[in-house]
């Protein structure tokens, strides 16, 4: 095995990647026709999934709400299609295995991934940008969709060579070496185009005259380190190009602390009663989720967004549970109570998530006096048939009451992935 300073990554894009499965789907060329993923059935301010690259030559964002888009540019409208794209996911995650191995393949989003080739240059005599190209155009020849393709001999080069690079070049592939990172791209404006540089950090290295990679590089440290804290230690090095992680380190990674959590945006606003309904859904559809990982939660946070209208502070705030549970009938009545608590009954609510904090394995659960250990033995072996079940026969199999009155959302978000449509029949 190579060590840390000699290795070579691919960092590999499915282009507009949604869009392009439909166009696929569609026979059509997503670079001679202009197509959105929206699902229009909900409002013109949905926002768009993905577009074609044809669309975005015109200036379309492929981020952007459908009635943004210029009323002159005519355009088809695919609605998601969430389990077609993870189909076509999964098939390339298969090309990749064919020259990579899993140990070396991170997967970093449904359409990016990043793959260590340092070992496997030398048994196919290829170098990186050869081994890229075969493999790009294995998944063209097998699913039609195209890539883009970044090349850096750590994987934050390899990110940027693809974000940034790959658009300067005809075939769409980038190259980085610290040393062409300090050459080509410290002067490189937006900061923001960078990787892990958002809006918020930006505009607080702007207040003291920072504009470029360069000059956070040639900034004094203690000025960072007071601006970021620990955070500054990151901004430096990839300033200097520099990233020691591998992916061996992120695949042994385990988190101090675990949690999972539920979102979702409704497509109107919701009274208050109606909000309490769809957060204890939400956290009813948690407490399975739990079951089925075999763990507990020690404590539970809501963060409740107002109506759009409403120019309001979100409701915000966490319970700790009186001993760590997956119960639904204890977590459920703790949520509803913490949402009464925390949020103001006379304003709709329009967004709602909720976290199960401390994720911790079943052994860790404890009673106290209050609670009888064998309902709470009956109730969770009921959960776990319910997941069984669910598994079985589909997630809309066993439903409870309060998922049939008015309002409730849980047979619909059953039928999606990710918050989106699954299919054209859900």
């Amino acid at each position: 095995m190579s060590d840390r300073k000699n290795r070579m990554y691919l960092c590999i894009d499915l282009k507009s990647f949604y869009a392009s499965v439909e166009c696929v789907e569609r026979g059509l060329d997503p670079y001679k026709v202009n197509l959105i993923v929206a699902d229009l059935s909900r409002t013109e301010k949905t926002i768009c999934l993905a577009a074609s690259p044809a669309i975005k030559a015109l200036g379309v964002s492929s981020r952007c709400r459908v009635f943004e888009i210029p009323k002159n540019i005519e355009y088809i409208a695919a609605p998601p299609r969430m389990a077609l794209y993870l189909e076509y996911s999964a098939k390339i995650y298969s090309i990749y295995l064919k020259y990579i191995s899993k140990e070396d393949i991170h997967v970093y989003s449904v359409d990016e991934v990043f793959l260590d080739v340092t070992d496997y240059l030398t048994m196919y005599q290829m170098d990186a940008k050869e081994l890229g190209v075969m493999i790009i155009d294995d998944i063209v020849a097998t699913t039609g969709i195209t890539a883009t393709c970044g090349i850096g001999t750590n994987l934050y080069l390899a990110k940027i060579a693809l974000d940034i690079s790959a658009k300067h070049t005809e075939d769409h592939m980038g190259y980085l070496t610290e040393e062409l990172y300090c050459e080509t791209l410290w002067d490189h404006r937006p900061l923001t185009d960078f990787w892990r540089i958002g809006p918020g950090t930006a505009k607080r290295l702007e207040r003291v005259g920072i504009f470029t990679m360069g000059e956070i590089a040639q900034a004094p440290e203690d000025m960072l380190y007071d601006m970021f804290g620990i955070d500054a230690e990151l901004l430096i090095d990839h300033a200097w190009g520099v990233e020691p992680t591998l992916i061996s380190d992120i695949k042994k990674y385990n988190p101090m602390t675990n949690s999972i959590t539920s979102g979702q945006v409704l497509d109107r606003d919701y009274a208050h009663d109606e909000g309490r309904l769809v957060v204890k859904e939400m956290t009813d559809l948690l407490c399975l989720d739990l079951v089925a990982r075999d763990c507990v939660t020690e404590s539970v946070t809501i963060h409740i967004g107002y109506s759009n209208a409403l120019n309001l502070k979100p409701a915000h705030g966490s319970t700790r549970l009186a001993f760590p549970t997956s119960s639904a009938r204890i977590i459920v009545e703790a949520v509803a109570k913490l949402y009464d608590e925390i949020k103001d009954s006379r304003y709709p609510m329009r967004r709602a998530f909720v976290y199960f904090n401390n994720i911790v394995p079943e052994g860790y659960e404890q009673y106290n006096m209050f609670v009888d250990p064998e309902d709470l033995k009956r109730e969770h072996n009921m959960q776990k048939a319910i997941i069984d079940i669910k598994s079985k026969f589909g997630k809309n199999a066993i439903l409870k009451g309060m998922n049939l009155e008015e309002g409730a959302k849980t047979i619909e978000r059953n039928s999606q992935i990710g918050g989106h449509r699954a299919g054209e029949d859900d």
